[in-house]
């Protein structure tokens, strides 16, 4: 473990010393979200120009309507979502209700006035990077362009965007649990972590025997087929679920679950505890430290620089994400 804190230290110090850390915009109105945005056009061309760096537009109704201010509460306020908009892009807000400058805007990209949210990112040059989004209910969506105009601009995006549209992707499509009870839970945890579809583990109890409540997405992946998987390194003696299906496994009812005290026990004996996660980032990074693969590629830097601000014996696993606000950082 002391082996692990050193390297960890080693790889934020590679990161740099000035990284930014999440220090929410909470004065911004509240259809902007926690984005720190520019309000000009050229202004944010030029700075795209000197960082090298896309443009992310947010039109915008502010004041708005109800979709608006959910709009900036929940899908601009994200903390993941944050970061990448600030470190990855140059966020620029332009409001649909406002003349002058905003009106100029407005027309030179065709946007309606007084209208729910839209999106486009465009390249520094002024070139569009992808569709104008204007489905503002779906996260996975956005996260999902976003990443593809990285890519078009950059040719790279952050794993840790990857990982958050496929959470978001089962979220939104559809998700289900069932238990896959074991001969060491967390040996479980880390080996189903990694099969295709799943997007959340947990250990615990039932009907006497240790399993892992298996969260899966519906559109990627079924029961058997992850069950199957688990068999194949001794994770799947018993499946347990009130979901009907047919297959190899033999499915009993689940009974009464109690959640093990050692939830994610490589993450929880790591100093990344003290990082808030997403669910998905939780199972991934646990079952990495499992497997003495590289736990980090599924943070962002702004997470991994949370370590060094963090409180002693801090522990964010059974914290979300979003309602944590990062609290380690001090604020």
């Amino acid at each position: 473990m002391r082996n692990i804190f050193l390297f960890l230290i080693c790889a934020l110090i590679s990161l740099g010393l000035n990284a930014q850390i999440y220090n929410y915009a909470d004065d911004n109105p509240v259809e902007l979200g926690k984005v720190s945005w520019l309000r000009n056009y050229d202004e944010a061309l030029t700075k795209a120009e000197k960082e090298d760096k896309p443009v992310f537009i947010l039109f915008q109704e502010v004041p708005g309507c109800g979709n608006c201010t959910k709009y900036g509460q929940e899908i601009m306020s994200h903390p993941l979502i944050v970061e990448a908009k600030e470190d990855e892009f140059i966020p620029l807000a332009i409001y649909n209700n406002k003349k002058g400058h905003d009106k100029e805007v407005l027309d030179h990209f065709g946007e309606p006035s007084w209208n729910n949210p839209v999106v486009r990112m465009i390249s520094k040059d002024g070139s569009f990077l992808g569709s104008r989004i204007s489905n503002f209910k779906s996260t996975a969506l956005l996260i999902s362009e976003m990443s593809k105009a990285l890519k078009k601009s950059k040719n790279q995006s952050p794993q840790y965007l990857k990982l958050l549209a496929e959470e978001y992707s089962a979220i939104e499509n559809g998700s289900d649990d069932f238990y896959l009870s074991m001969f060491c839970f967390w040996t479980g945890e880390k080996e189903i972590a990694q099969l295709k579809g799943v997007i959340a583990t947990e250990a615990g109890f039932m009907h006497g025997r240790e399993v892992v409540k298996v969260k899966y997405d519906k559109s990627k992946t079924d029961i058997d087929r992850l069950a199957t998987k688990a068999g194949q390194v001794n994770c799947a003696d018993q499946v347990f679920t009130d979901v009907k299906a047919k297959g190899k496994f033999s499915h009993k009812k689940t009974g009464k679950y109690r959640k093990d005290i050692q939830d994610k026990y490589y993450l929880l004996h790591s100093p990344l505890k003290a990082i808030p996660m997403t669910n998905y980032q939780k199972a991934k990074v646990n079952s990495a430290l499992g497997s003495g693969m590289d736990a980090m590629m599924f943070l962002s830097p702004r997470q991994l620089h949370l370590l060094e601000k963090s409180k002693k014996g801090a522990n964010y696993i059974d914290k979300d994400i979003v309602n944590s606000r990062y609290t380690s950082t001090g604020r």
